[in-house]
Parts: structure tokens; C-alpha cells; sequence
């Protein structure tokens, strides 16, 4: 790990992963932590500056979330923001109520000390506000060094104790000069250097699984997607030969998909790869299962069963690499945060009691726009590492309801139309995703004259930097009209198409 670190405790606040991300961008390590982290844990990690998120929470309701107090004592840099900076004026001695007049969205701020948090920042700028509550007055030692029009105490600090705290939300895009404002807390207040490199990430992942797996052989999980091509890549260069990949085909990937994985993994990273066909196995143990949880719980099992038949098959093999990344850690609640689990993903705790495998995740502290980055730097083709995001479930999380045959040729097919239309048009790179969806909805629909009832098809297309937030996608109609015309003319079975245009949150980017 990096010997500088940037602790963000999370309560709850919809962008208390983005906090981290930005940290991140400064090349300095950051990591989400529940806000019940005690000093004495962010002592032993050896953290420089301490970030308190925001939360939909108000200090003064019975059950607020609190951290600890000695971190206000410890002498470590705390930035508060929001919900954070309003619980370090209550927790010591200030007092905060709610607004006559709630802000909410773009609000000018004044800057009335540049010195450190807003050193080189002109006097006005637009700042992004999101709170009902303010700091009415503050602690003893605390002093205003910004204000807004219905915010007197929009930034405050305690230099002696290098305590700062900021109303606004400096993470998010809308707050001009906020990374900045992030940059100066990152390094000129907590005096963080940059650490967080490509390079370095490469080196210390390559390190630690040296150090966990020791002389032991490894079967990686590859599915030909930028993560796992990644852990398999970083799991060679520690372990050389010890490493043997396993690409299974579950019958619910892309159309040629398993054709052009198995040439980019052979043929142009030189990795030893075992091909496994377990498309009817998969598709037969989905008969029935229609909930989405369970059909994540069954392809994630089977996963496992499959790699362990197939390590006995070709010797021992203590370890199990996987593709797991810090978003799906989060949403499946595991860093013990008070956001809720949202879904179960296939690689984030789902290894049964029955397997012996010691499971190895070097990229589970990274987010996507990171693994495209080192992955770029290990020299992973380019077909790899911009491609679209595609869950392990595969086409099991497109189908909705029942995964049938039919179902899975009509996802894949209308998929591969979608995908198409986004490179033909030029528009594949600015999408995070681009695919289909289809359920059990039928529609009537006229087909050379005579009626036809067929599947409704809906076309799912956002835009996003790291998964854990999207937006749909604004088309033009005409590459709507293209890709619904081709889809009802060369999709058998077909005869609506709609357009998702649910943003996350609250939906999900994926279906099920």
C-alpha cells in the first residue's frame, strides 16, 4: 500500500465514493471506510488527512451517525464536508439547525481567506450546495473563510487543530475549482506527494501477490473483459508459469464473443488458457429461476464449481484470481458502510463453504477508470481496454424473468445490432454501456401484413466515469430510429423496441 493515505469515512452521502475517486485523481491513495472507524485504526493505516463524507442524515436527530471523537484531537488533517463539517461543529461545541431557505443545486460562494484550502482560488466561484442544515455558530478556535448567500458559514476552519470543514460538495463536477479545493486539503494541508501512479499500483499489486501466494500455483478467472484480463496479467508477472487461466463459456456471452477472447488471451497476451464449454450446464440450472438475486446466486456458484472440476482436472491449484472491483465491493455492502446492498455480484463473497480455494483480488481497491489505466500501461490491447463493461452473469442479468434460449438469441442478437449502430456512428467510446434488454412483455406488431405478437426489446445506453452513478444517454433520433429499425427488421421475434431512460440512481445500469 502507498505510504500516504487519505482516509474518507462514509456516512451515507450519495457521493462519498466520488470523494475518494477524486483524492485518487490527485495521485495520492484513498480509501472508503465506515464512519465507525476509530483513531486507533486510522493510526495503524497511518493516515495523513481524514475526510468526513456527507449524509442524509442531521447531527441533531437521536440516531446520527458520529465518529469518533479523538479524531478531532489527533492532529491530523479532518475535512468535513456537508454532514461532515456540520457534525465536527456539534461534536465540538457549536451549534447547527435548519435553514429558513434549504440550498439546493449551483450557488455562488465568497472566499474571504485564500492562505491554505482555497490557496490560488479567485474571490467568487460557483460552488455545488445540498443541505437543509447549517453551522449557526462554531466552536471555539473556528473562524468563517467562505460564505454564500444563504450560508454565512459555507467554509470554516481551525488552523491550530487543522480542522476545515465546506457546506458544499468541492467532489462533484458542478463546483468550479473543486478538485483544487481537494488538491490543497490532499497536499498542501496534509501533505500528501504523489504516490498513486499507474506504475506504482502495477509494482505493489505485483508485490502483494507475490507475498500472498508464495511458490503456490493460481487459476485465474478470465472472461476477456478489461478486469479480469487485467488480474490475470498483474498474477503473471508475479507468479510466470504458475498461473494457469480458465475462460469458461456460460452461453450467455456476446455474439462471437468466446472466438475473439480466446484469440486476444492466446494469441496476443500469450497467456495459457483452458477453454471450458459449460453452456448447457449453465442455461440448464437457470431453468425455473426467475428472481434476479438468485440467478446471480446460481451463475456465481456454478462459476465455482466449474473452476474447481476443472483445477483438478489440470493439477493444484491453491488460489482463485479474480476481476473484483471497489465498486462492486461497495455495492454488495462490503466495506461495512451504511449504504444498503444493492446487488449481489458474482465475484464479491460468493465463495461456498464447500470450495477450498483462497481467493486473490488484486484490483479490488481500484475503480474501472484505473484498470483502464494500468492496463494500458501492462500493454493490454486496445480492444480490451475500451470495451464496454459486461457483467459475469453475462446475458443472465439482460433477460429478464426466466432465462430461455429464445430469450438469450433475441438479447444477443439485438445486442450486437445496438453495439454496432454506437461504432458505426462513432459514438461507442463516449458510452459506458450499450446493450439490450428483453423480458417476457409481448407486444402486437404487423409483420409483411399479417399480425404478429412478439417480444418488446428495450435499448439501454448511459453514460458514466466509474459505474457507481450513470446517466441515459441523449441520441439523436435518427440512431434511435436505426437501431430500432434494425432490430425489429433483423431480429426474429421482435416487434417493439423501447428506450431505458432511467438514470442511477435510482435504477441500476443493469437490469437484474
Amino acid at each position: 500500500m502507498p505510504k500516504d493515505l487519505i482516509a474518507v469515512l462514509d456516512f451515507g452521502g450519495q457521493y462519498s465514493h466520488l470523494i475518494t475517486r477524486r483524492i485518487r485523481e490527485c495521485e495520492v491513495y484513498s480509501e472508503l471506510l465506515p464512519y465507525t472507524t476509530t483513531q486507533v485504526e486510522l493510526d495503524r493505516l497511518n493516515a495523513k488527512g481524514i475526510v468526513l463524507s456527507g449524509g442524509p442524515a442531521s447531527v441533531y436527530d437521536e440516531n446520527a451517525p458520529r465518529c469518533d471523537s479523538g479524531i478531532f484531537r489527533s492532529g491530523i488533517p479532518v475535512l468535513g464536508i456537508c454532514y461532515g463539517l456540520q457534525l465536527m461543529v456539534d461534536m465540538l461545541g457549536g451549534k447547527v439547525r435548519a435553514t429558513k431557505r434549504h440550498e439546493y443545486g449551483k450557488t455562488p460562494l465568497e472566499i474571504k481567506d485564500n492562505s491554505d484550502l482555497f490557496k490560488g482560488m479567485p474571490p467568487n466561484f460557483v460552488s455545488w450546495m445540498s443541505h437543509g442544515d447549517y453551522a449557526e455558530g462554531l466552536p471555539p478556535g473556528f473562524e468563517v473563510i467562505a460564505s454564500s448567500g444563504n450560508c454565512p458559514t459555507a467554509a470554516i476552519s481551525n488552523r491550530s487543530q487543522h480542522l476545515y470543514g465546506v457546506q458544499f460538495h468541492p467532489e462533484v463536477a458542478h463546483t468550479e475549482k473543486g478538485m483544487q479545493i481537494i488538491r490543497n486539503f490532499v497536499t498542501r494541508i496534509s501533505g500528501c506527494s504523489s504516490s498513486w501512479t499507474s506504475h506504482s499500483i502495477i509494482d505493489t499489486a505485483v508485490r502483494q501477490i507475490r507475498s500472498e501466494v508464495g511458490g503456490e500455483r493460481v487459476l485465474s478467472a478470465v472472461s476477456g473483459g478489461v478486469d479480469s484480463t487485467t488480474t490475470a496479467v498483474l498474477v503473471q508477472r508475479a507468479v510466470g508459469d504458475r498461473l494457469q487461466c480458465v475462460f469458461v463459456n456460460h452461453g450467455l456471452l456476446r455474439k462471437e464473443e468466446a472466438e475473439a477472447i480466446l484469440k486476444a488471451l492466446r494469441d496476443e497476451l500469450k497467456l495459457k488458457v483452458h477453454y471450458v464449454d459449460a453452456s448447457t450446464r449453465f442455461l440448464d440450472r437457470l431453468k425455473g429461476v426467475t428472481d434476479p438475486e438468485e440467478k446471480r446466486r446460481v451463475i456465481g456458484e456454478e462459476f465455482i464449481r466449474v473452476f474447481d472440476e476443472e483445477s483438478r482436472k489440470l493439477g493444484t491449484f491453491p488460489w482463485l484470481a479474480q476481476g473484483t472491483l471497489y465498486p462492486d465491493v461497495i455495492e454488495s455492502a462490503g466495506t461495512g458502510s451504511p449504504a444498503s446492498r444493492i446487488k449481489t455480484h458474482h465475484n464479491v463473497g460468493g465463495i461456498p463453504e464447500w470450495s477450498e480455494f483462497k481467493i486473490i483480488e488484486p484490483l479490488k481497491f481500484l475503480y474501472k477508470d484505473e484498470v483502464r489505466k494500468i492496463a494500458k500501461e501492462l500493454g493490454l490491447p486496445g480492444s480490451i481496454v475500451g470495451s464496454h463493461p459486461f457483467p459475469g452473469p453475462g446475458l443472465g442479468v439482460r433477460v429478464i424473468g426466466e432465462v430461455t434460449d429464445d430469450k438469450v438469441r433475441i438479447c444477443r442478437e439485438a445486442g450486437a445490432i445496438v453495439e454496432d449502430v454506437m461504432r458505426r456512428r462513432g459514438l461507442y467510446d463516449e458510452m459506458w454501456q450499450a446493450f439490450a434488454i428483453v423480458g417476457d412483455d409481448k407486444a402486437v406488431g404487423v409483420v409483411g401484413d399479417h399480425r404478429q405478437l412478439g417480444h418488446m426489446v428495450t435499448v439501454r445506453l448511459v453514460k458514466s466515469l466509474d459505474g457507481m452513478t450513470a446517466d441515459w444517454a441523449r441520441l439523436p433520433e435518427d440512431v434511435l430510429e436505426e437501431i430500432s429499425n434494425r432490430i425489429t427488421g433483423e431480429v426474429h421475434g421482435v416487434t417493439w423496441v423501447t428506450y431505458a431512460i432511467t438514470s442511477k440512481p435510482p435504477s441500476t445500469i443493469e437490469p437484474c
